[in-house]
């Protein structure tokens, strides 16, 4: 079943009145709070490109505290730089193991339902579904990217065609849902394998929550080596992450506020030794990593995910990576071992 919506919080009451500060202020503001700026046209450059706004809270780790954000002693530029970059690699890395836990997730359930139900247009039966408004805002999501799709313009046309001189006619390269609706008149909507790649994977989740037969919620979880309960609690957490990511936001310390469940069944895949989760690594972006191999460990028992994964944060400090709820000798428990030798 979905997950009840919230009652918004109350708007504060002050007046925002800052004034909005110029590249030489905004480096000054760094300097005048104890960073060692020694390039100041190169922390200015990188002010210009990636922001102020963006680039202050990965100042964070190295203040003082609050009120004045003052700096601890020695802390440089490329201190904080450093940490940035980090965290855009970390990102990416991220980025490429949600995009194939993902697509798992979109092949399992168009594979289950469709054959389960001999319906390639499951989707469109209420019957499928808990909550009938959740479903309607499914088809309402359909159908308007059915819509775009046909006013938009079509797609791009390829070059000449196979021949002696290539001069054979022109190929059209249409994506598989344009080439639905251009050639199908019914049913209106397109079938369930490509209804899922019009999805966001915050609607995927929903679609999989919303299904009303657990024995389907189930099927679909066991075909990416989860349980029920897991499969719908680490969707959650992969919603939030993935859009941290997508728009290029910090994470290697952020507070997700939904974090995955950890899992009891010893047939998912998981953490082997002893207190290799510390309590206080259980809200941290830590058992998000350990949860993506996991999964990767079904849906793609080759991937070198986790060896690159310890090459990056091979030279992290210790603070990098307590910021994380990344333990000592993390590498070591046999879950990432046989994958990183």
């Amino acid at each position: 079943m979905p997950a009840p919506r919230r009652t918004p919080r109350p708007r504060g009451s002050l007046l925002y009145d800052k004034p909005a500060l110029s590249l030489d202020e905004l480096v000054n503001r760094l300097s005048e709070r104890g960073l060692d700026v020694p390039d100041r046209e190169r922390a200015t450059r990188y002010l210009r490109h990636i922001g102020y706004f963006r680039l202050s809270p990965y100042t964070i780790p190295f203040q003082q505290g609050q009120p004045d954000h003052l700096f601890r002693d020695g802390v440089a530029f490329d201190d904080v730089l450093d940490i940035y970059v980090f965290d855009r690699a970390l990102r990416l890395l991220i980025m490429d193991a949600l995009e194939r836990v993902e697509v798992a997730v979109r092949a399992a359930l168009t594979d289950h339902m469709s054959t389960t139900y001999e319906d390639p247009h499951w989707y469109g039966d209420p019957s499928h579904f808990t909550d009938f408004e959740t479903h309607s805002g499914l088809l309402r999501i359909v159908r308007r990217t059915s819509a775009e799709r046909l006013e938009g313009q079509p797609e791009i046309e390829g070059g000449r065609g196979s021949g002696a001189d290539g001069d054979g006619p022109k190929v059209v390269y249409r994506s598989a849902l344009e080439h639905y609706l251009l050639t199908y008149g019914t049913p209106e909507l397109p079938p369930s394998w490509l209804m899922v790649e019009t999805l966001t994977i915050g609607q995927l989740a929903s679609v999989i929550d919303n299904l009303k037969r657990r024995p389907d919620r189930m099927a679909i979880a066991r075909r990416v080596g989860l349980n029920e309960p897991v499969l719908t609690s680490w969707l959650r957490t992969y919603v939030r992450v993935r859009n941290i990511c997508a728009h290029h936001g910090r994470l290697w310390n952020v507070g997700l506020g939904v974090y995955p469940a950890i899992p009891t069944s010893r047939h998912i895949s998981w953490l082997q030794g002893a207190g290799a989760l510390p309590k206080r690594s259980e809200k941290r972006l830590y058992p998000v990593l350990v949860s993506l191999q996991s999964v990767l460990d079904v849906v793609s028992p080759r991937s070198t995910w986790a060896r690159r994964l310890h090459q990056l944060l091979s030279t992290r400090s210790p603070m990098n990576m307590r910021g994380m709820g990344i333990p000592e000798n993390w590498a070591e428990d046999e879950f990432w071992a046989r994958h990183i030798r």
